[in-house]
């Protein structure tokens, strides 16, 4: 022990009474990281009978804390790591912008200003709450106006006294991502110890919803879009098709194109921030290559003719860098994507249809999936880079949907089932050797329903133990067994009880198809009742009952011309129709008529 006169140990950390009569605990923690000066912990204990007591548990918890290195290293606010997380991050400009935006209004005004080790799982509830509350985070004291621009202006109708609305629950779930990843950063310098956001709760992820437009929908659109202007409609019949994203569409070049294969490559995307656009790689970071079907084709071939003689009116050649979708009278620029939302918008509520662009996207991959096309494909047609994870997750009521009718359609297809044969009527039989009494007994456990059909028997060694008897007298009773017919015997395999059918299995059904060709005077069964089921590539589009002779083409042919027609089609698209014939209130398939095309 050292004598009392001998120098004390310095004490870590002071405890300064402050005029208020607070004291002021203070603890050196080091340098500050980001300020590089000199860093504190520093709590201020009330006035009080135990303020010493609680100051004194107060230093000393932060010694712990900072000694097991569970102490906030810097003074940096939540706006300085919010800041260096985007700069660090290598986030594309537009996403940058968004998520800039979203701090800017949403996170900054309440939390920017507060030191990083102060942020807790209950502050980013209360700020989450917040944004529920109302998106624009009005003080609820005094009547607001929502403006119909930030503008200078003239107010009208148009600006309306201002209603809370909540903020919705996917952007507050980004900013929770964006919050997560700063302060996990933030964990990862060692600024601080545990992650507040990993114990914050934001909104549950909603279920995917999409809302495709109905055919009959995007068949007036698209319509509309043609009336409208020639290269407007090309750009929406395409996105139909192909279910591109707007920036992807606007990105493609006539050497992306190649019509003789009918493939479309896809390899970059315009990015669009304010009045700003660059072109960029893909959202999924990889190339496409989509086979187009004929008529699109075409029609790209004549927007192609379009151009070119645009072009030699200007005296000029059409460049194969030119974008598809353009402008400017030589193709050098692309549309602005915002624009092609815009301009959609617009057409839409001309016509009374609430949709949006982005649900094109949603048309083109459920017509694809109720088509029954597999979801690897639609997913990679889509860009999703999940391997169909995403489409799956997406369009999960449509899958659903096309499986069902794959369940219907392989029961169409099946053989007829067999007739479940009844137990032959009993007959009396007398007794006499061992064997006779085995077989009896077995009968009568067989008649009683203890072995009931389907099920097998003792084996014949149980048989032999049970009853005393030699192995090949027990094999002598189930033979008996099997001549009347109540088991059926096979080699390594167990007796089933299973009494034979009074008529044999039927063969399969194999669907015939009747081509136009056929001569219309073929013979069948004449007219009757049947039921028919209209397919367009696969897919049920319509069923109907009537009374026809299946045998007989040209009746078959005009039933088959009147669906088309009543399925809005043109009659050229009539090969991508059949006609299921089944007899009135049976599954087996008759027939199936296919017009035969030159």
């Amino acid at each position: 022990m050292t004598s009392e006169g001998k120098r004390r140990s310095r004490q870590q950390g002071s405890i300064d009474l402050l005029p208020s009569g607070a004291l002021r605990v203070r603890v050196y923690a080091g340098v500050d990281p980001v300020t590089k000066k000199r860093y504190d912990l520093v709590e201020v204990v009330p006035a009080g009978p135990k303020a010493a007591k609680e100051a004194e548990a107060a230093r000393v918890r932060m010694l712990n804390e900072m000694n097991e290195r569970r102490n906030p290293r810097t003074n940096a606010t939540v706006s300085q790591l919010l800041e260096r997380h985007l700069r660090e991050n290598k986030l594309e400009p537009s996403t940058e912008g968004t998520y800039r935006g979203y701090l800017k209004k949403h996170v900054l005004p309440f939390v920017g200003k507060e030191k990083v080790g102060k942020i807790d799982a209950e502050i980013l509830d209360s700020l989450y709450y917040e944004m529920r509350r109302c998106r624009e985070h009005c003080s609820g004291r005094k009547a607001l106006v929502d403006h119909r621009t930030l503008r200078e202006h003239d107010c009208d109708e148009r600006c309306r006294r201002h209603e809370c609305r909540p903020l919705g629950e996917s952007t507050i779930r980004q900013v929770h991502m964006i919050l997560s990843g700063a302060f996990r950063r933030a964990q990862r310098w060692k600024w601080i110890s545990v992650n507040p956001a990993s114990t914050a709760e934001p909104p549950a992820p909603a279920r995917s919803n999409p809302d495709p437009p109905s055919p009959e929908e995007a068949a007036r659109i698209v319509t509309a879009a043609w009336d409208s202007d020639a290269d407007w409609g090309m750009l929406v019949w395409l996105t139909m098709v192909t279910g591109y994203r707007r920036g992807e569409l606007c990105a493609i070049r006539w050497e992306d194109i190649d019509l003789p294969n009918r493939v479309l490559h896809l390899s970059r995307s315009i990015g669009q921030l304010g009045r700003r656009r660059w072109e960029k790689d893909t959202k999924s970071h990889a190339d496409r290559r989509v086979v187009l079907d004929e008529a699109t084709v075409e029609l790209l071939g004549e927007h192609r003719d379009r151009w070119v003689a645009r072009m030699a009116a200007l005296g000029m050649e059409l460049s194969q860098d030119a974008y598809v979708f353009s402008l400017k009278p030589d193709g050098s620029e692309p549309r602005i994507p915002d624009s092609v939302t815009q301009r959609y918008g617009k057409l839409a509520r001309r016509l009374g249809i609430r949709t949006t662009l982005h649900k094109l996207r949603h048309y083109n991959a459920t017509e694809l999936i109720a088509a029954g096309v597999n979801i690897r494909t639609v997913a990679g047609r889509l860009g999703h880079g999940s391997g169909g994870t995403t489409t799956l997750r997406s369009y999960t009521a449509w899958v659903s949907e096309a499986d069902q009718r794959a369940a219907g359609e392989i029961a169409t297809r099946m053989p007829e089932r067999p007739a479940r044969a009844a137990l032959p009527e009993r007959q009396e039989f007398e007794a006499s050797n061992p064997y006779e009494k085995i077989a009896v007994d077995l009968r009568d456990r067989i008649y009683a329903g203890e072995l009931a059909i389907g099920m097998p028997i003792p084996s014949v060694k149980q048989l032999a133990r049970d009853h005393d008897v030699s192995v090949s007298t027990a094999q002598r009773a189930v033979r008996l067994l099997e001549e009347w017919g109540l088991v059926r015997v096979a080699t390594g395999r167990p007796t089933l009880v299973q009494p034979r059918a009074d008529t044999e299995p039927q063969e399969p059904v194999t669907e015939q198809t009747n081509v136009e060709t056929e001569p219309p005077g073929a013979t069948g069964d004449g007219v009757q009742p049947v039921d028919l089921e209209v397919r367009k590539l696969g897919a049920t589009v319509a069923t109907l009952r009537t009374s026809a002779d299946p045998a007989d083409a040209t009746v078959l042919h005009r039933l088959l011309v009147g669906a088309v027609k009543r399925d809005s089609a043109e009659l050229a698209a009539i090969d991508e129709y059949e006609l299921v014939v089944r007899r009135a209130g049976h599954a087996t398939v008759v027939t199936t008529y296919v017009a035969a095309t030159a």
